[in-house]
């Protein structure tokens, strides 16, 4: 076939570069900003020009026939490194420019990454932001982000790994709960105390302590706790504990401890090992080359977090 008879394909050719990645029509049109009709229609236009099923359709998941599977091993390479070169050429400009696509924790996202936004976007009138909170571990390339906002301890290996600024978990209570139930002096007093924890710890049965100063490979104290409210969101967690249901785990970022309306740090000479990691981070896959307006983003949000919450 002649490259003037390919080219009105390229588009959907990548089109099936992106249904390999996402094994979702819905995802790829969310991702490509078409309907899924269009997904639909374009695969089977395709195929109509091929001659071959490229897609296997089933009730839950779409896979790729070894036609398919070949025509993506073949063109994606060819789709990177055009992508990289226009990014290249595109960063030339002094501007920064463009849609950079960002998920985070919708506590956090909320509470410190909305506020600074406007502040950026004055900065950099020409970039645009799409902002989408969610508590599950998304996967970047497979639903077209930019970046991601995440705490965490280990960000995995193969991907780009901003360090924005140092985070801890705390245990915290209301006054009126301490009031009422006396404040725990050492770990293993938490097991008179009604706790609150994060639904997504599978460990929730237990929280871990290491005393303050001492090293971090120092053997940590293993306390069993009695959970009587779990939740997969540190607002809903903290509001929990504002109200005296208990002590609860809380990010610190998300914690108020500012007394006599806010909330008392609990064991504040103690380090609790939580759920939440021990640093926030900016991820991207890794790719041979980071747009501009992904780069200012997070020059941006290490500056604002330098000093921590």
């Amino acid at each position: 076939m002649a490259t003037d008879q390919i080219a009105p394909l390229v588009a959907d050719i990548y089109l099936l570069t992106a249904l390999a990645e996402t094994r979702s029509f819905t995802q790829t049109a969310k991702r490509l900003g078409v309907s899924k009709a269009s997904v639909s229609t374009r695969i089977n236009a395709l195929e109509k020009a091929v001659g071959l099923p490229l897609v296997r359709r089933t009730t839950r998941h779409v896979m790729l026939t070894e036609a398919g599977h070949n025509l993506v091993e073949n063109a994606a390479p060819a789709f990177d490194r055009i992508s990289a070169g226009f990014l290249a050429v595109k960063d030339l400009s002094d501007v920064p420019r463009g849609t950079v696509r960002v998920t985070a924790p919708v506590a956090f996202g909320r509470q410190h990454l909305a506020p600074v936004l406007p502040a950026f976007l004055r900065q950099y009138p020409e970039v645009r932001i799409d902002l989408e909170l969610v508590d599950r571990l998304v996967n970047l390339a497979h639903e077209g982000f930019d970046l991601a906002i995440r705490h965490t301890d280990h960000p995995p290996e193969s991907y780009i790994a901003w360090e924005l600024c140092s985070s801890r978990s705390m245990l915290v209570a209301s006054p009126q709960y301490l009031q009422t139930h006396g404040e725990p002096r050492h770990p293993r007093d938490l097991s008179d105390h009604a706790c609150v924890t994060y639904l997504g710890n599978r460990t929730y049965e237990t929280w871990s302590f290491v005393r303050e100063g001492r090293r971090q490979s120092a053997q940590p104290i293993v306390i069993p706790i009695r959970t009587n409210f779990r939740a997969n969101n540190s607002e809903v967690l903290r509001q929990a504990v504002l109200e005296g249901v208990g002590i609860g785990m809380l990010p610190d970022f998300s914690a108020v401890t500012t007394p006599p309306n806010g909330l008392v740090e609990v064991l504040p000479n103690w380090r609790v090992h939580g759920f939440f990691g021990g640093k926030l981070y900016a991820l991207r896959p890794w790719s041979a080359h980071v747009p501009q307006s992904v780069k200012c983003l997070v020059e941006f949000l290490r500056d604002k977090y330098s000093q921590g919450f």
